[in-house]
């Protein structure tokens, strides 16, 4: 397990249009029965959990496989055929697809913002065709009600994906609309930065960001009507978690408020609420905190511990 680097794997799942490739990214031992799943962000890929990866494999006792699957439209998946099919459900069902072929013993999930969301449809929905339930949850800085004012922030730049020279003038582009993510060194940020783009194919040896355009296509169909829907169906998913829950908040997030993490410690899960302070939305789990605050929750203290 002590690989530095994963492994690109990849899984065939169904849709209307004759099914996608779902591309991941897999770390430690691959026959480990403990399988961690890591899901992204909105705009973001798998390879946001390298820091968490390498550090779980290396401070497990026991074998354990971490897997961070590039959602579909991001990263090495494959672009769908109609664009609103990027919706939690369609996310939710490849999943699915991706546990079936993983077949784990043991299954926790860390879901940043909208990975949380995803986690929360699997583990709210007892009757899913689950190899085995959730036994852990992180939930990093999202929860069932999400500030309107955050969403709309979001969509002024999602779709938008850019043309850079070069992988610094891109970093530094995402930068901009990141400031939420906290203090990060520049070594931090470009390696947080590297899968983020792709070469225009073109010979320019241009770089824009790595995925579809068109998931912005349904998001940019969500009116604070359709979103005050959706949060009471989310709150219902909630209470029904079984799985033991950690909620991580940036103490400064716009998405997630205090009052929701609140809420979200006395009902359903009752999840134990960690904040960070410095940080928006979302925390990345690179710095030494955020990392060591999830391990210990997945591995328990005496695996955490150093690492």
């Amino acid at each position: 397990m002590s690989k530095t680097e994963p492994e690109l794997l990849f899984v065939h799942c169904p849709d209307a249009q004759g099914g996608h490739r779902l591309a991941y990214w897999q770390w430690g031992d691959a026959s480990a029965g403990h399988v961690v799943v890591c899901a992204h962000g909105l705009s973001r890929q798998g390879r946001d959990f390298d820091a968490l990866a390498r550090s779980l494999c290396a401070r497990s006792t026991q074998p354990i496989r971490v897997v961070c699957p590039d959602v579909v439209g991001r990263g090495r998946s494959d672009w769908l055929k109609d664009p609103m099919g990027y919706q939690i459900p369609t996310y939710a069902g490849d999943m699915l697809a991706l546990l079936a072929q993983l077949a784990p013993a043991r299954l926790d999930w860390v879901g940043t913002s909208m990975g949380g969301l995803i986690g929360m449809v699997l583990c709210g929905q007892p009757d899913l065709p689950m190899p085995v339930a959730v036994r852990r949850l992180v939930l990093n800085d999202v929860g069932p009600s999400i500030r309107w004012e955050a969403l709309a922030r979001i969509g002024t730049y999602l779709g938008q994906t850019g043309r850079f020279a070069d992988l610094q003038q891109a970093a530094d582009a995402m930068r901009m609309i990141s400031t939420g993510f906290g203090p990060h060194t520049p070594e931090q940020w470009l390696d947080l930065s590297r899968a983020m783009v792709r070469p225009i194919d073109d010979g320019s040896g241009a770089l824009t960001l790595h995925y579809d355009p068109a998931i912005a296509v349904p998001f940019r169909t969500v009116t604070a009507e359709s979103a005050a829907q959706g949060e009471a169906a989310l709150w219902r998913l909630y209470d029904a978690i079984r799985a033991e829950t950690l909620l991580l908040r940036g103490a400064e997030s716009d998405l997630l408020s205090h009052d929701t993490a609140q809420a979200m410690t006395t009902r359903g899960p009752r999840a134990r609420l960690v904040e960070f302070p410095g940080v928006g939305h979302a925390p990345t789990l690179v710095a030494s905190d955020q990392i060591d605050c999830v391990a210990v929750f997945l591995l328990g203290a005496s695996q955490a511990e150093g690492g």
